[in-house]
């Protein structure tokens, strides 16, 4: 929130580092990533498994495209808002809720996952934003962590026997090694990791 105080109309209409979105779409989807959360959350609680986004990836892409274009100052409005709501669902969700599953285009998630995913979209699309804090600016802690599953989702995407990063990559310090497997950053000589 600290970095989008200043965030100015022309920013938000610039493009971002994501091809074919702009800031503001890069916002919008930050902002209904929220309510998505807060959706699977509150669906657990009833013991049922919710949709991250009931009208599937098409729902996501109208939400993102609808918000993409409103000034700067309603895109922090919504962040701020939808964050607030976020956190009082984490607070309201019960054992129950936190043990339970949803459903994302990607498949199965485990509702207590969810923090850390919530984590994974604010530090790595506050880069992707492209106002200056980049991936060298993740806190540690988030790479350490996203680190660990990056490198075992790029291993299971390959043949047994040729699980280990190429050499170059696992040369890499952990923030830039982790911008690749992400696809934030090109690396001289490697193919892109392709698991996003």
């Amino acid at each position: 929130m600290a970095a989008l105080a200043t965030l100015t109309d022309a920013e938000v209409a610039r493009p971002s580092l994501l091809p074919g979105w702009t800031v503001g779409h890069v916002l919008a989807h930050i902002a209904r990533n929220a309510d998505s959360h807060v959706r699977l959350l509150q669906a657990a609680d009833r013991g049922e498994v919710g949709q991250q986004y009931p009208g599937g990836s098409q729902q996501r892409i109208d939400d993102i495209d609808a918000g993409a274009g409103r000034p700067a100052h309603e895109h922090v409005a919504d962040i701020a808002a939808t964050a607030q709501q976020l956190e009082a669902a984490w607070a309201a969700t019960t054992e129950q809720g936190w043990r339970g599953e949803g459903s994302s285009a990607a498949g199965v998630v485990k509702i207590d996952d969810l923090p850390f995913r919530r984590w994974r979209e604010t530090v790595v699309h506050h880069a992707d934003l492209g106002l200056g804090y980049t991936w060298a600016d993740w806190p540690h802690e988030y790479v350490r962590l996203e680190l660990q599953r990056a490198t075992m989702l790029w291993a299971s995407r390959k043949p047994m026997g040729l699980t280990t990063l190429p050499v170059a990559a696992a040369a890499l310090p952990d923030s830039e090694r982790l911008a690749w497997l992400l696809g934030r950053t090109v690396v001289p000589g490697l193919e892109p990791a392709g698991i996003f």
